[in-house]
């Protein structure tokens, strides 16, 4: 009964020194430093804006054509949700840009998915190709710099069907 008891009040008074904010200290790493507020900041500024987005967009934007003129649905098909995944976490990261983003995400992609569930190669074409002037189009909306998208010509992978 008596180690029960000591044992109660060793988990009570661990679990109340626990909740102590006053003896919490931040963890520092090697170049995220200060404050937890200051933390996220520096944390935030990494992942940067929608700049970082359209990185992985546009790696796999190619890699969605190349699986196409493969005819590797499977493929197309997983750098199709990517692109939209990454367009979405790029929205949480600078929600102004979502009106622009809004006929990608809601008819650009649908449209570009049912030419790939159908594994139809020339219907994918031509999805591709309007995935390609509205990514042009939504640069402008969005006025950056003379941006038009083209057709890869060279595969960046080593992946092929």
């Amino acid at each position: 009964m008596k180690k029960t008891s000591v044992l109660i009040v060793l988990i009570l008074s661990t679990l109340t020194s626990c909740a102590n904010k006053e003896s919490y200290q931040p963890v520092q790493g090697q170049w995220i430093k200060g404050s937890e507020q200051e933390q996220v900041k520096i944390i935030e500024s990494q992942f940067r804006g929608f700049d970082k987005t359209m990185v992985e967009v546009g790696y796999r934007y190619q890699e969605l054509y190349w699986g196409g003129q493969d005819e590797n649905w499977p493929y197309a098909s997983y750098q199709l949700e990517k692109i939209k995944k990454a367009i979405k976490l790029g929205l949480e990261r600078r929600p102004k840009r979502a009106k622009s983003a809004q006929h990608f995400l809601n008819y650009v992609i649908p449209e570009v998915r049912k030419s790939i569930k159908a594994k139809n190669k020339e219907e994918f074409n031509t999805n591709f190709e309007m995935m390609r002037t509205n990514c042009t189009a939504c640069h402008t909306m969005e006025r950056l710099p003379s941006f038009t998208v083209g057709i890869p010509t060279d595969r960046q992978s080593p992946i092929r069907k």
